[in-house]
This record gives C-alpha cells, structure tokens and sequence, in this order.
C-alpha cells in the first residue's frame, strides 16, 4: 500500500489557527485518517469525524503512557522523569484508574455546588473593578476570563494568591509553547513552585484540595507519591484554568459574532444551559486531544498508523460533523448540543467539566447582566489566536461598552 503523503496544516490554509474548521471539514471529506504536519512542524496521525473521534477515545491500542511506551521527547520539551509527567492524564489503566479514585473526591458534585457562591462573589469583584475603571472599555481575557477561574482553581487546590502574569506565563508555555526553552523553562519553574507549597502543605493542612490529596489514602491503603502529587497538582493547576478562561472568551466571541443569539440570550437568561453546551460544541476550548501514542499498527478508514505514532483526536471536528450535528456551522443557543465532546470521551473524560461548566454558566450571566451593551471593540480578524492545536482561545478580547 502507498504511504499517504504528510498535509502541511499551514499550507493548507494560512488561516489555520484563526479558523481551522474547513481544514478539518476538507480532510474529513476525504476520511477519518490523515498524516499531517502541525503548526509546530511535528507531523503526526489526525483522527476527523464524530464516530471515528468517539471510537478513538475509548481505543486502547491509543496509549497516553508516553513515558512508559514511548519517547516523550515526540511531545514534550520536559523530560522522561519530570514530575510534571506524573499524573493520570499521562497514564492507562490501571494506574489511570487508581490516580483518578484518588484525585475524584475532590470533584464531587456538592463540593462542586457548593462553590457557586464564591464564583459568583469574584465575578462581581472583577466585573466592580472592570467598571470602577470608567474607561468602559476591558481586555476581557485579562480582566474577567483568566482571573476568575485561575483565582477559583487556586483556592479550591489551597494555592496562595499567585502573581497572575508569573503564573499566565507558565500555563501558557506548557499548553502552547512558544519554543521548546521557554516551554522547559515553564515546567521548571512551576516544578520549584509547587515543590515549595507541597512542603508547606506537610508541615500545616488546610481545608482544601492539595492538603486532601497529600493525606488522602483509599480503602487498599493506597496514597500518592510525592511525585505523584506534584503532577496531579501541576495538572489540575493548568487543565483547571484554561479550560475555563477559554470556554468564557471564546463562548462571548460567539455570541459577538452572531448578535441575534446574544440578544436572545440577554432577553432570556433561561437559555443559558443549552448556550454554554451549543459554545462548547461550536467553538471549544479544547481543539484537539492530547497526544495518543499507536502501540500498534492500527487500521482506520483503508489507512494503517504504524505502531509508536503520535495521533491526535480533532474533539472540534467530531463537533462540527453535520452527520451528528445538522448544519454544523450555525451558531444556535436553542440547538440540542448533547452529544458533543468538548471534555473529551470515555476514561479521560474532563474530570473538571461540572466545575468549568458552572464557573463558565455565572461568568457570562454576571457579564451580561452588568454590561448589556457590551461589544467587540475590535475586528475579529485581528484577534491573536493561540499557537498550537490543543487549547483554542484567544490571547486577548477587547471589549467596550
């Protein structure tokens, strides 16, 4: 059989990382397998299409036990032994399994409840500041998107208030990064932070996450090690915020590029629910699954992904498939979007989705209400999207009103 030829991404459309539906669209018409080259120049498998990208998930030939069976340095500028690498999204049954029993207690569905009120106390600390400015105009991102969930996320893991810009710096490189130093700076840095709070969690506990984790020991006498709590911590950390920061910032650039649907939803903040699933289905903050490794061959759609490949599942392609989703394009707040799958499938579901949803539900209801004639203040082809095709979200989002 030929070998299929790599995609250069980039090529395809120079517009990729502003918009890379109708890539993902063009390949999918084509089939459920590609080989391409990412923004990044590392050419790896893509998995298109709803039922081809559900199937993935829950495929164990498709490992993300990258430093088990694999070489790291593929996907990583941090080593094999970096702590940073220990933790359940880095792991296959069944240490996925036990990391996750020990990590779950702290996402229950009432402890997730019962943080309402505080997320909606900081998003009317943040939106006071944005208006006490008198400007009337706001980096949205900067403002309102990125510090409430990171302030939220901190506190719910027992984290002192950390300098916002030190701490953007480091999740940015580690879910986007710039090159592979700055991206090895990051996970050093962040490594040395928290090796400093896990020591002072040991000598004083708190009511909160990390103090839980350290001590938390299930039935089996099973408990984390302390590399272990370093990767949980560094994961829940930087999956727990920008989740969110990009779920706010992307869901209010869908409803500014469609100016009916938002007048719907501001007459009507009972639509809010199927608002939040219809932006996560649209335009998500998650573009693309982490990186899979093909512990062997495996045959999809007439084409074969040799055995110690790096594949991706296109989460925003299976969401804009018109088989699941009829006119797929359509920005629709009523629309039924269940079925999508921004937070993933199977085991590696989002373990934070109750909390990003809720955290994304008071967000843009607060901002809503407070700023009813809040607007783009700039054109939408100026925005600058983030590198990269795991985390889709914008760097900034001028705003007035």
């Amino acid at each position: 059989m030929a070998v299929r030829p790599v995609v250069d991404l980039l090529e395809l459309s120079p517009d990729f990382l502003r918009d890379p539906y109708p890539v993902y669209a063009k390949l999918r018409a084509e089939g459920p397998l590609h080989r391409v080259r990412n923004p990044r120049g590392l050419e790896l498998w893509l998995i298109v299409g709803h039922d081809a990208c559900r199937a993935a998930f829950t495929d164990p030939r498709l490992s993300r036990d990258w430093v088990g069976s694999g070489d790291i340095s593929l996907i990583s500028g941090a080593g094999p032994d970096h702590p940073g690498h220990a933790h359940m999204l880095m792991a296959d049954p069944p240490d996925h399994t036990r990391l996750r029993r020990l990590v779950a207690r702290g996402f229950t569905v009432r402890r997730v409840e019962s943080m309402a009120a505080r997320v909606q106390q900081v998003a009317d600390e943040l939106l006071d500041a944005m208006e006490a400015d008198g400007r009337r105009e706001a980096d949205l991102i900067t403002s309102y998107a990125f510090p409430l969930p990171m302030i939220v996320i901190c506190e719910l893991l027992g984290v002192p208030e950390l300098d916002r810009d030190r701490f953007r710096v480091w999740s940015n490189e580690i879910i986007a990064p710039t090159n592979p130093a700055n991206e090895g700076r990051a996970y050093t840095e962040l490594l040395e932070y928290l090796v400093a709070l896990i020591a002072a969690k040991r000598e004083r506990q708190g009511d909160d996450m990390l103090s839980a984790l350290i001590h938390a020991v299930d039935e089996g006498g099973d408990r984390l090690s302390h590399k272990e709590l370093i990767g949980m911590s560094l994961l829940i950390l930087v999956a727990g915020h920008e989740t969110t920061v990009n779920l706010i910032g992307n869901g209010m650039l869908g409803l500014f590029a469609h100016p009916d649907q938002l007048a719907d939803l501001r007459a009507d903040t009972g639509l809010l629910d199927g608002a939040i699933e219809e932006m996560l289905r649209y335009d998500g903050p998650v573009e693309n699954s982490t990186f899979r490794l093909a512990l062997e061959d495996i045959e999809l759609g007439g084409d074969t992904i040799p055995a110690g490949s790096p594949v991706v599942i296109a989460m925003a392609d299976a969401d804009r498939d018109p088989v699941r989703f009829p006119e797929p394009d359509r920005f629709d707040i009523r629309r039924d979007a269940r079925g999508h799958i921004a937070f993933g499938h199977g085991l590696h579901y989002c373990l934070g989705a109750p909390l990003a949803r809720m955290e994304g539900k008071i967000a843009i209801r607060s901002l809503l209400e407070r700023f009813p004639g809040l607007a783009l203040a700039v054109d939408e082809r100026e925005l600058n999207w983030m590198s990269g095709m795991l985390i889709r979200g914008v760097r900034s989002i001028p705003v007035r009103w």
